[in-house]
């Protein structure tokens, strides 16, 4: 039997650096001592993430090939709520090295690029089973002069259903602290008026709507779906971090459109996007950008990533000069109840006493929402994960520096 919770991987050939080809001989001989671009915030996509979320999707029901459901379902029969509390592994390779991007109204820029594999299963009945299967490229684009814009970072993936995204956007400075998540509303709404339309399969208690599942009792006692999550999905997030300590945050956002009126992050105006198989374009399509109720312009699909950097205290056992490094787990994470990171510990002078030490790790939290337009309404497709490294973490010298400071 297969493990569908088996990590992802992604990796490169060893050595494989994207370089330009060099027009003289000499350049050629010197091209092993060009370095490549900054990757920025992406620097901290490194390794392997792994942890849970939550994915709410209205899907187009037809009459052709209707959901099979337990109960009798009262309401509108055009769609199906699907909820899904999900498990996820995030892959990344290394970096790419310098891609050449050739201008002509301004000069050559050069790319960096970060590959990675994305895998989630839906666990919301205990056995998993494979929903989400995402190969892509996150990108480091220079400051340009045409068009005018700023340093950004473009996400590029390719979905199974159809679909593929080119969504671009900025990173913040780092932030002090947690990250201040805001809500997310996902009630459809019509094409043409604008006004939201609140669906039955949105109430939890009603056990007699087009959703699957159809009976979330068990869900609400244990809390893995609630009222407030389905008013709500961010609140996954938010109650993910609740016990944590993190010491500072990053936002980075990309969408395949700016919206009106504008978030703290800028988004190129021109660029990125979305495209369909022809079945998609007629049955369920994903606008590059969408009007909304309340004077408001979405993106069609727009995703942001909160890059924390969480402290953990972990206890160092006797060491000698000469052993082999240790891997120590961090403590259980506090409410998703996924094992810590494991951080290999290699001293680099006897430790002749146990002692705690203050390590860092790097978590990801996303929020991404999609617009599926389908008959005649505009139906937002939300979904929010927290990522913890699966692979080691070699805490920096500066750890064994305050080791020595210390009385």
């Amino acid at each position: 039997m297969t493990n569908a919770n088996a990590p992802a991987s992604m990796k490169l050939p060893e050595g494989f650096h994207i370089n330009e080809v060099k027009s003289l001989a000499n350049e050629r001989l010197r091209s092993l001592l060009n370095f490549a671009p900054s990757l920025g915030v992406l620097s901290n996509f490194q390794g392997a993430f792994a942890g849970k979320g939550f994915n709410l999707i209205f899907r187009p029901q037809s009459a052709a090939t209707p959901t099979p459901l337990p109960n009798p379902a009262n309401g509108p029969n055009d769609n199906i709520l699907e909820l899904n509390v999900t498990t996820e592994n995030l892959a990344f390779s290394a970096s790419l090295g310098s891609i050449p991007n050739r201008g002509m109204v301004q000069g050559d820029i050069f790319l960096n690029g970060v590959p990675y594999v994305q895998t989630v299963n839906d666990v919301t009945n205990g056995a998993p089973v494979a929903i989400h299967f995402e190969p892509g490229i996150w990108l480091a684009v220079p400051a340009t002069t045409n068009p005018a814009e700023a340093v950004t970072f473009v996400r590029m993936a390719s979905v199974p259903h159809g679909t593929t995204i080119n969504l671009q956007g900025s990173a913040s400075a780092v932030i002090a602290g947690p990250p201040t998540i805001p809500s997310v509303d996902p009630t459809p709404f019509f094409d043409a008026t604008r006004a939201p339309f609140r669906f039955p399969s949105q109430t939890a208690t009603d056990k007699n709507t087009f959703r699957i599942p159809q009976d979330l009792t068990s869900h609400i006692a244990s809390g893995s779906i609630t009222q407030a999550i389905l008013d709500d999905p961010n609140t996954v997030l938010r109650n993910a971090i609740a016990g944590q300590t993190i010491v500072s945050t990053v936002i980075l956002e990309v969408a395949s459109a700016p919206e009106t009126p504008a978030g703290q992050l800028a988004i190129p105006a021109v660029g990125g996007g979305n495209a369909d198989i022809a079945f998609l374009t007629v049955n369920a399509n994903v606008p590059n950008q969408q009007a909304g109720p309340a004077n408001k312009i979405f993106a069609g699909a727009k995703a942001t990533f909160w890059i924390e950097t969480v402290e953990h205290e972990i206890l160092v056992p006797i060491f000698h000069p000469g052993q082999l490094p240790l891997t120590l787990p961090g403590a259980p994470h506090p409410t998703l109840g996924i094992p810590g990171p494991r951080f290999v510990i290699h001293p680099p002078f006897p430790i002749p006493r146990p002692i705690p030490i203050k390590v860092h790790s790097t978590q990801i939290q996303y929020s991404q929402v999609v617009l599926l337009n389908f008959n005649g309404l505009t139906w937002p497709h939300v979904s929010v994960a927290t990522l913890a490294p699966s692979t080691p973490i070699a805490p920096p010298p500066s750890v064994w520096d305050a080791v020595r400071r210390a009385p």
